[in-house]
């Protein structure tokens, strides 16, 4: 029961960003933001998705093809 615990507690921001994404479904920059309560200011959800797409690009689906681009939680994984 302790390793749970010591999981939870070690999470990155990164994955509770994504967790928050998968609660909300897919969304906007914005919407993100403010489901994660950054308020109007999206850009420190920006910053997140782009260490996202760096560093494990293949929990993140992004649909480019209109503005403004949506997000969402890959759940195939």
């Amino acid at each position: 029961m302790l390793n749970i615990a010591v999981q939870e507690l070690y999470r990155t921001w990164e994955e509770i960003c994504l967790e928050k994404l998968r609660e909300i479904g897919r969304s906007s920059a914005a919407e993100w933001a403010t489901a994660m309560g950054y308020g109007e200011n999206r850009n420190g959800v920006t910053t997140v998705i782009k260490r996202i797409r760096k560093t494990m690009p293949e929990k993140l689906i992004i649909y480019f093809e209109k503005r403004p681009r949506l997000y969402e939680v890959n759940r195939e994984i």
